[in-house]
């Protein structure tokens, strides 16, 4: 009993003593305190900033993230859409007006007479009803694109300030199975320290 309070006294003793005496004065290591500083700092603003620059003007988020080969992309999509909105709109004028036209007993584009192509009254209203229906779809499809640069942008933004590597990877992988010595479809997840 007596060597055992002994042994615990005498490493008890050690522990405490020894971290005192381990070094010598001028072995000491300096460390000094550092905190690695990333060059792309967090800022809470960002993502708003780039939809409202999209907002005021489409591509503008999209040169605000420095993602310039997507501005043409957003002007082509818009600009094809507010192009078929014209064409359409145009059409369904056009059309309208020679419905009212004949309506009226009056010659129009499509009676028949003057070497004009005839069109049944029941034929310029489908056609009338036809445009109508694509240029409101045009307009549809302007407006969700419009809204989607915007939400683009924003979503950029917000994720440019994440760190996104090589270390987290999803891929597609054939996996045989062994039971049947099937291959079936898998994904694998690799994370890499």
């Amino acid at each position: 009993m007596f060597y055992k309070y002994l042994t615990t006294l005498f490493i008890t003793l050690f522990l405490l003593v020894n971290p005192i005496f381990s070094q010598k004065k001028d072995s000491f290591i300096e460390v000094k305190d550092t905190v690695a500083v990333s060059a792309n700092l967090y800022n809470p603003l960002s993502p708003a900033k780039a939809a409202f620059y999209s907002a005021v003007l489409p591509g503008l988020g999209q040169a605000y993230n420095k993602k310039y080969w997507k501005v043409p992309i957003v002007y082509a999509a818009l600009g094809s859409s507010i192009y078929f909105y014209s064409a359409n709109n145009d059409l369904y004028k056009k059309y309208r007006a020679a419905y009212k036209l004949r309506i009226n007993d009056k010659p129009d584009n499509y009676d028949g007479l003057n070497g004009n192509p005839y069109l049944s009254t029941d034929a310029l209203i489908n056609a009338q009803k036809s445009y109508k229906k694509n240029r409101d779809l045009s307009l549809l499809v302007t407006v969700g694109l419009y809204i989607l640069q915007i939400v683009e942008a924003s979503t950029n933004a917000h994720l440019l300030q994440h760190n996104v590597d090589n270390n987290l990877s999803i891929s597609p992988k054939l996996i045989q199975q062994s039971a049947t010595d099937k291959a079936i479809v898998g994904a694998t997840i690799n994370f890499k320290f």
